[in-house]
């Protein structure tokens, strides 16, 4: 009898196994048996995306949502990324009805998105220009214009997840409630796992809004083993999982919002470990001497015009004549050109202390005249110094096949028996592995660049969605200062980068299995 109940057993997993996520949920609360073989379907973790160009929002979220919640998934989040010409309001409205009240959701709107597409299940890597061409038609392409979504959602046992928000109150503007965010994220991890570490955090920023030392902060705070990434340069909604950090929209602004995986101190017996993963391919070079700001003046929150002069001298530079010898330099008239400026600031949240936190933050050149050399965002201050970076890219290729190189190494020693299929990438065979990803890709790389290419070409059947963004977040101590490692000073931090794709790989590892994955 319980050689046949055992079979019947498996029988049904394999029927459970093949049921859409609604089908599954109510199979699930048939019977204990058959919740307990709904719980051995999803003993492992999965990711779900689907992409779609569909000009129709209403339409392109039914068939995303429809490909996600095909098979069996317990959905933990969901990240919505949109073009710019639907309505974000409607679209995190219809995304967070279907998927019901106590999931967290983060809809922003994206310059592009990468994913597979839902209906034809091909590679889709999309970037959308600011501005639509005009040649004076009213073709069906222009009305598709900036038209497109791409969701992934996600069910990761042994992992809580929940978004926080960074606040600013509406009567002091200018204060940005950094000490309560961190507080949030330390004492959301804390309730779930009983550290104050999570195992990784996907952030979201408003584009009006300097993230540079809210990222320092976190850079601090955290330790190294916290995976950070996300896009800083947005408009996005976000819905907290159980109200818990819900804010009021008539007194605070949201500056950002964290959607933050923490370990479940309450994990069940038999459940392996998620881990995150994340590697860049940048796509900027430094040039050029180092140089140092005299005198910085702000033009409101949008600007800077800076007097500079090199380091070590006292001659101001001829900022108009500086720039035309660099464009006369430079082989690509198209290159984004930035500088790179070395910040030394005293924490925001224990400015008592005297230690500075050192980091590297990018602003693009807008022009110059004689005297001013004007750039784009504001936060610089007389003294600190800089080098111009420019895009380049043979730069970006090179470091592309790298970033291929060092997930094809994740790809070995994480198993070097895995085939990764579409079944397989719900890890359902317990084997563990690679079972999907997210990119965070810079809009300047162009059409003929494919971000996903290190990815896919690793994990052909794994999981993917991508956000192209303005502003890339990645979290990677190698990435500092090249003059100030040539001059043996502390390494600036850099979580804030442009021209930049920032891979983030998901990995399971069972739980009796002893592979040492870095």
């Amino acid at each position: 009898m319980g050689g046949f109940a055992a079979v019947n057993d498996d029988i049904l997993q394999n029927i459970l196994f093949r049921l859409p996520a609604l089908s599954f949920a109510t199979a699930a609360c048939v019977s204990k048996s058959w919740n307990k073989v709904c719980d051995r379907v999803l003993s492992c973790p999965k990711l779900a995306s689907a992409l779609s160009l569909n000009p129709s929002l209403p339409d392109a979220v039914k068939e995303v949502l429809e490909k996600v919640l095909s098979g069996p998934i317990r959905p933990q989040f969901a990240i919505a990324s949109i073009g710019l010409q639907f309505s974000l309001e409607a679209a995190h409205q219809l995304i967070t009805e279907k998927l019901g009240s106590r999931i967290p959701v983060i809809t922003n709107a994206a310059c592009g998105i990468i994913g597979r597409d839902a209906v034809t299940n091909t590679m889709r890597e999309v970037r959308w220009q600011m501005i639509p061409e005009e040649d004076g038609s009213n073709s069906q392409e222009s009305d598709d214009f900036n038209r497109g979504i791409v969701l992934i959602v996600g069910f990761l046992p042994g992992l809580k997840a929940d978004t926080i928000p960074l606040l600013r109150p509406k009567r002091e503007q200018r204060v940005t409630m950094i000490d309560k965010f961190m507080m949030d994220i330390r004492d959301y991890t804390a309730s779930v796992s009983g550290c104050i570490a999570p195992a990784g955090i996907i952030l979201f920023g408003d584009q009006h809004i300097d993230l540079t030392p809210v990222l320092a902060e976190i850079d601090c705070a955290m330790p190294e083993e916290t995976v950070i990434v996300g896009d800083a340069s947005s408009r996005f909604l976000c819905r907290n999982g159980h109200n818990s950090q819900n804010y009021n929209a008539d007194l605070y602004f949201l500056d950002a919002v964290a959607l933050v995986f923490a370990r479940d101190k309450d994990k069940p017996h038999g459940i392996g470990e998620t881990r995150f993963h994340a590697t860049l391919s940048t796509g900027v070079i430094p040039f050029g001497p180092e140089l140092k700001a005299v005198s910085v003046t702000a033009k409101g929150s949008e600007c800077s015009w800076l007097i500079a002069c090199m380091n070590g001298y006292h001659q101001i530079l001829d900022s108009q004549r500086l720039l035309d010898d660099i464009s006369d330099e430079m082989d690509d008239e198209a290159a984004a050109l930035y500088i790179g400026v070395i910040q030394k600031r005293p924490s925001s949240i224990e400015p008592e202390k005297l230690e500075l936190r050192t980091y590297l933050a990018f602003y693009e050149v807008l022009g110059g005249d004689e005297q001013y050399l004007v750039v784009d965002g504001v936060g610089i201050r007389p003294g600190d110094t800089f080098l111009f970076y420019h895009s380049d890219s043979d730069t970006a290729s090179s470091s592309c096949l790298n970033a291929f190189e060092n997930l094809k190494v994740l790809k070995t020693a994480s198993s070097s028996k895995n085939r990764y299929t579409i079944r397989d990438a719900a890890a359902a065979d317990g084997n563990g592995g690679v079972f999907g990803g997210l990119i965070f890709s810079c809009h300047y790389h162009g059409e003929s660049y494919f971000d996903s290419f290190p990815f896919y070409s690793n994990f052909p059947g794994a999981p993917l969605a991508g956000v192209v963004c303005n502003k890339e977040i990645g979290r990677d101590p190698s990435v500092s200062s090249m003059w100030q490692q040539a001059k043996e000073e502390t390494p600036a931090r850099c979580s804030l980068h442009v021209c930049t794709t920032v891979y983030l790989v998901l990995l399971y590892v069972p739980p009796s299995s002893n592979l040492l994955i870095n």
